[in-house]
């Protein structure tokens, strides 16, 4: 267990903490086992696993752990502005939900968008939570090209944590932020990439590739 990233969920460890200590002292079992059942659920969803993936600089790692639901040819209009392929992944509350570095690259850009108020948080699958939901944008500028990275929250998600800042370096595979719980992913490659997945296909974030760049 990775102490970062269980740190991001001491709020919700300090209130079931509260409810077991309610339970207790009003002689409440199933309150009890409501907290302990809850426990285990965050210690779960918490998890951080080591992850080793391919060096080879072609190679382009998924940044998230779940389902690839989507590929799709479309304009990048936050920061690149041009045309790109997106690789959408869709992440499930068993999910790892840490996001890793696609390539080794210096983070350029980022930015955090609350999402359109009023209304309620679209479910992540749902196309449309790209443009409605609280996101936060990305880009990493490698070698072979720059990457834009999106993470999205989801119907139950309320929080993205960002672990790094403009003006880093961080390698393939690195941690460089979170959501919780439930969201999507989303990676913009370049139109000459080579795209490895396919829809429904599950992927493990520092692990499997996603897209190669093309030969240089």
């Amino acid at each position: 267990m990775r102490f970062q990233t269980l740190w991001e969920g001491r709020p919700i460890f300090a209130v079931l903490a509260l409810l077991g200590l309610m339970g207790w002292v009003l002689h409440w079992p199933v309150l009890i086992g409501i907290a302990f059942l809850g426990v285990l659920f965050c210690l779960n969803f918490f998890r951080d696993p080591e992850r080793k993936g391919s060096q080879d600089p072609r190679d382009i790692l998924s940044a998230a752990d779940g389902i690839v639901t989507e590929i799709v040819e479309m304009e990048e209009t936050e920061f690149l502005k041009k045309p790109m392929k997106r690789i959408g992944v869709f992440l499930s509350v068993l999910d790892v939900h840490t996001n890793r570095m696609p390539m080794d690259g210096k983070v350029t850009y980022l930015n955090h968008f609350p999402g359109t108020y009023p209304g309620p948080y679209l479910d992540a699958r749902n196309k449309e939570c790209s443009s409605k939901n609280e996101a936060q944008t990305w880009a990493f500028e490698g070698k072979q090209a720059t990457l834009v990275v999106r993470q999205i929250t989801g119907a139950i998600a309320r929080r993205i944590v960002p672990w790094r800042k403009v003006g880093d370096t961080v390698l393939k595979g690195e941690r460089f932020g979170m959501i919780r719980f439930g969201s999507r992913t989303e990676v913009f490659v370049p139109l000459d990439c080579e795209v490895t997945v396919k829809p429904g296909q599950r992927v493990k974030g520092g692990e499997t590739i996603i897209a190669r760049f093309a030969q240089s």
